[in-house]
């Protein structure tokens, strides 16, 4: 059964920028290396000022029901306590993990 007070922290890299997103559902999908997220969490409370890379994100991701994100794309999944501010990051200093797509043995050059 799934508390409904619980927020988890999605980090993820998606065409080279660092995505961190907060949402309320997340579990492994029935599509082969995936995760799925629903119900996004947006920083709501009134502020004199907006944070750009959160209205990009509010953008990006409305009417968006669920999010399939492959699983090496995802760098860290946290539980927390309360919503924080979504934001889009340069991936500057994070890079994909390396997959093999092909399943062959690497040339060795070790003669």
């Amino acid at each position: 059964m799934v508390n409904s007070s619980e927020i988890y922290k999605i980090t993820f890299l998606n065409k080279g920028k660092v995505y961190e997103v907060f949402v309320k559902q997340v579990y492994q999908s029935d599509l082969y290396g995936f995760i799925e997220i629903e119900d996004y969490v947006f920083d709501e409370r009134s502020q004199l000022v907006v944070d750009p890379s959160e209205e990009k994100l509010k953008a990006e991701f409305a009417g968006v029901k669920r999010s399939f994100i492959p699983i090496q794309a995802i760098i860290r999944i946290d539980e927390v306590e309360k919503t924080g501010v979504s934001k889009i990051s340069s991936g500057d200093n994070v890079s994909a993990f390396p997959v093999s797509i092909l399943g062959g043995k690497a040339d060795r050059k070790d003669s």
